[in-house]
């Protein structure tokens, strides 16, 4: 639908350079041609967070509960990165992935994620015994799985800047190095204040903000929860001698209490292989080392009563997280569980990422997409993972709900 003659074409703000905000542009480029597109992304460069940062997994919707966004988008927007990737040539494998339960009382938790995969529609599921994983993964050991044959991995970086290409060859801007300090609704418009002094506005703003989610919706009158609390997931790298000991993905049965899906072995689409990660609470909103340290972040979290009910039912949970944080040799224990032939002496640190984990005022962490509408102002309050999976679903959802 492109702006009726003799009328101002509309225009859209959306902060974040993330894969999910340039999902978000391609979208309004793709299905409102004429609409004036500005991304601004406070980096200097695009995808520098949680996009940079993830597993590259592409998930198929085993975990997500059912008649969720999540759910619903996930399985809709992995057939939609499929086929994008395979029309602009970007890489994307199906290698599968394995959700191993080792001990018995992990087995209850395997049937009732078998039946939510069910109702969610994942393809190609089946459960396999201890024989059926070392058939799919000859080092792999458990006592029962769920194989699925559609999850895959991809390069997300690649597949935002890929969206970034275009939104700028359909006449939108990305603007890189621009941070956002506010954003304000006016009479029949809405205004970013941008650091420096310059001031940008629109007729709409979708804010995919992330790590800082929290900061911009409140002052457009969104609700002042959820708020985000960083958490920082450590990876290990397993030497090349031994990464040919997993041929996919391998992960452990979730537990229901955590929107974290625990340690797990990760197949990259460079071959390189991966174990993790972790989660071990940040003390800065970009926190990828344990040195980093913001005042102002540490002042957030400390003054979210969320935080401090969050603490008291999970503590016991992040003691040991820590531990692991601090020793390869406990870190690789839980790990070592579902490829015993790989330990501590077969890992180096590698990367890290934070997730920005959204957490209501009576502590509960955040599960589903949150996602609020306004008449100028979408503001998306949560969005971990299976986000970048979602990315393209996600953006439709979005773009469906401007009213235009």
């Amino acid at each position: 639908m492109s702006s009726a003659p003799g009328r101002a074409p509309r225009t859209v703000a959306v902060v974040g350079g993330g894969i999910l905000g340039l999902a978000v542009a391609r979208e309004v480029v793709r299905r409102r041609p004429g609409t004036r597109v500005t991304v601004v992304e406070k980096e200097d460069g695009l995808a520098r967070h949680q996009t940079g940062h993830n597993s590259g997994v592409v998930h198929a919707g085993i975990y997500y509960r059912p008649g969720s966004l999540k759910a619903e988008l996930c399985t809709r927007g992995r057939l939609l990165l499929r086929d994008y990737c395979a029309e602009h040539g970007l890489a994307y494998e199906e290698c599968g992935k394995l959700v191993v339960a080792v001990e018995r009382d992990e087995l209850a938790r395997l049937d009732a994620l078998e039946r939510t995969a069910g109702q969610n529609g994942v393809p190609g599921l089946r459960r396999v015994d201890s024989a059926g994983i070392t058939e799919i993964e000859p080092y792999g050991v458990g006592l029962a799985a769920l194989h699925s044959p559609a999850t895959a991995i991809t390069d997300y970086v690649a597949v935002a800047r890929s969206f970034a290409a275009e939104v700028r060859a359909a006449g939108g801007e990305v603007r890189t190095g621009v941070q956002v300090t506010e954003v304000r609704e006016r009479a029949g418009a809405v205004e970013l204040l941008l650091a420096g002094g310059e001031r940008l506005g629109a007729d709409h703003a979708v804010l995919c903000a992330g790590l800082h989610a929290d900061r911009l919706a409140p002052g457009v009158g969104a609700e002042e929860v959820p708020r985000i609390i960083p958490f920082r997931g450590e990876y290990m790298l397993v030497r090349a001698e031994k990464e040919d000991r997993v041929r996919g993905l391998i992960y452990p049965v979730p537990d229901p209490r955590y929107p974290f899906l625990g340690v797990h072995f990760t197949r990259r689409v460079d071959g390189s292989l991966e174990v993790g990660p972790n989660a071990v609470l940040a003390t800065r909103r970009e926190g990828y080392r344990r040195r980093d340290v913001a005042w102002r972040d540490l002042r957030d979290i400390a003054g979210w009563p969320g935080f401090w009910s969050m603490a008291r039912r999970h503590w016991r949970t992040g003691v040991t997280e820590i531990r692991g944080s601090l020793s390869s040799s406990t870190y690789m224990r839980g790990a070592s569980r579902y490829v015993p032939s790989i330990g501590a002496a077969d890992v180096v640190r590698g990367g890290a990422g934070v997730r920005a984990q959204a957490v209501d005022r009576d502590g509960s962490l955040v599960d589903d997409f949150r996602i609020s509408h306004g008449d100028r102002v979408t503001a998306v309050r949560n969005a971990p993972s299976p986000a970048a999976t979602s990315s393209l679903a996600i953006a439709e959802h979005v773009v469906d709900r401007l009213g235009w």
